[in-house]
């Protein structure tokens, strides 16, 4: 194992230097070095292919756990503890999750918010049960660009999304539209926000009762009643939003293919058993 880290670092460090930290003689390295690889070693290089090519497809987002499910999925034989050893052999290391730190809620002035119903019970029973929103800043260099989402607590799918240089109301009810034309909820749909103004403005809220559906919202100022969205934007802006955008098109492009190609059809959650939502809403297994 000390020869195989040593190998796969010497262009870092040199190899006196690692022997001697290792406690391993030069004589012996070099010695594997020059051997047959084992069964076992050839194995694991053909393993590491694979890790090192599903890594990349994730843009370098998958950690053992994710990886190790992928091979799973492929038909490959592996335990988890093997993946994790090889690619901390190799430096494969998945990016770091950004903190995402929530907006400051505007509320109405003289509206009062729907209560908390949902009180922090993120699982769902069935598609189009609750359903959670909100809406984030994304930076570009043409100016802020606001992104609007709602996600199905099933799935955590993107089910509605919206894009806009304003900060508006219809930005938020853009999002709803999409999400109630696309998947015709039943009456009783709870659906989830926060407290600000473009939440509790009557359009919205029109679109919401036309749908049949049931109020619910998080309590002044906090952010754990609304912890999935959270962690949606959080996960966004690690895996796709690493920069500042040239402009509003690019960031559109972009952010859409993430959301609907990546994250909705190919991303595996782990809270979804390393399922992505669409397969996961179909009742695909590994």
């Amino acid at each position: 194992m000390k020869y195989m880290f040593m190998a796969a670092h010497e262009g870092e460090y040199a190899v006196k230097r690692m022997c001697k930290v290792l406690r391993v003689q030069r004589s012996g390295y070099y010695a594997w070095r020059k051997r047959k690889p084992s069964t076992r070693e050839q194995a694991n290089q053909v393993l590491l292919g694979l890790i090192a090519a599903e890594h990349a497809k994730s843009r370098k987002t998958y950690g053992s756990p994710r990886l190790h499910a992928v091979l799973k999925r492929q038909g490959i034989r592996c335990g988890h503890n093997r993946v994790a050893r090889l690619m901390r052999l190799h430096g494969i290391v998945a990016r770091r999750k950004r903190r995402y730190y929530p907006r400051t809620t505007q509320r109405q002035a003289g509206v009062i918010p729907a209560p908390n119903r949902l009180n922090q019970n993120f699982s769902a029973s069935a598609p189009n049960r609750k359903w959670v929103s909100d809406f984030t800043y994304i930076e570009t260099a043409e100016g802020w660009l606001y992104l609007a989402v709602v996600l199905d607590l099933f799935s955590r799918r993107v089910i509605g999304w919206a894009m806009s240089a304003k900060m508006d109301t219809q930005l938020v009810v853009s999002a709803l539209e999409m999400a109630l034309l696309g998947r015709r909820p039943p009456a009783g749909l709870l659906h989830h926000s926060d407290q600000g103004s473009q939440y509790t403005s009557a359009a919205y809220l029109n679109c919401l009762n036309t749908a049949l559906a049931e109020l619910s919202m998080s309590g002044a100022g906090n952010c754990y009643d609304n912890a999935v969205m959270e962690s949606f934007f959080s996960t966004l802006k690690t895996e796709c939003v690493t920069g500042v955008f040239l402009t509003h098109a690019q960031a559109r492009t972009i952010i859409f293919e993430y959301m609907e190609v990546w994250y909705n059809r190919q991303r595996l959650h782990s809270t979804l058993g390393y399922r992505s939502p669409v397969d996961f809403e179909l009742g695909l297994t590994l």
